[in-house]
C-alpha cells in the first residue's frame, strides 16, 4: 500500500488517481465522523466532498513536520463539520425569518380586489415553494436573488466551493420550477 503523505505529494502534482486512491482510504471514516456531529446523508456527504476538494487544492501544504496525513485529514473534517454546523443555525435562523413573513401583510398599490387576490395567491406560492427545498438551496437562493449576491460572493461569505454554490442553485431553481409547474 502506497503511504499516504507520498499520495498527497503526488495530489500536490495534480495526479487525479492520487486523489482517487486517498478518497478511498479516507472518505468513510471522514463520513463517520462527520455523521457523528451531523447526522445527515445530505450534510456528510457535502462534509466528505468538501473535505477532499479541500485536499486537493492544498495538498502542498501538508508538512509531514506537524503530524500524519491522517490527523491533518480529520483536521480539515473537522472544520469542514463546524463550519457546516455553524450554516446550519443560519439556516435555522432564515427559516424562522421566512415562517414569520407569512405574517406579514404586504401592502398593494392597486385597490383591484381581483389583482390583490392574485398577488395574494402567488405570495403564497412563492413561500410554499420555497418551504419545500432543502435549506441549503434555500439560503443560496435567497442570498443571489434576495440580496443580490454574485456566485463568487456567495461562495466567500459562505465559504464554500463556487461549483457547491452553482449547484445548490441550479437544484433549488429546478425544484422550484417543478413545484411551480405543479401548482399551474
Amino acid at each position: 500500500m502506497v503511504e499516504a503523505a507520498h499520495l498527497l505529494a503526488k495530489i500536490a502534482l495534480g495526479d487525479r488517481s492520487a486523489l482517487s486512491a486517498l478518497y478511498d482510504r479516507y472518505s468513510q471514516i471522514v463520513y463517520a465522523i462527520s455523521w457523528k456531529s451531523l447526522n445527515s446523508v445530505e450534510d456528510c456527504e457535502e462534509v466528505v466532498l468538501d473535505v477532499f476538494a479541500q485536499v486537493w487544492r492544498i495538498a502542498d501544504k501538508f508538512d509531514r513536520n506537524k503530524g500524519s496525513v491522517e490527523q491533518w485529514i480529520f483536521t480539515l473534517a473537522r472544520s469542514r463539520i463546524i463550519d457546516r454546523l455553524r450554516k446550519l443555525q443560519r439556516l435555522d435562523k432564515v427559516s424562522t425569518a421566512i415562517s414569520g413573513a407569512k405574517g406579514i401583510d404586504f401592502p398593494t398599490v392597486s385597490v383591484d380586489p381581483i389583482e390583490a387576490i392574485e398577488i395574494d395567491e402567488r405570495r403564497q406560492l412563492v413561500l410554499a415553494a420555497l418551504s419545500q427545498i432543502p435549506p441549503e438551496q434555500l439560503q443560496a437562493i435567497e442570498l443571489a436573488y434576495y440580496r443580490g449576491l454574485t456566485h463568487v460572493e456567495i461562495a466567500a461569505q459562505t465559504g464554500l466551493p463556487i461549483g457547491t454554490v452553482k449547484t445548490r442553485l441550479r437544484l433549488g431553481l429546478s425544484k422550484l420550477k417543478v413545484v411551480f409547474n405543479n401548482e399551474l
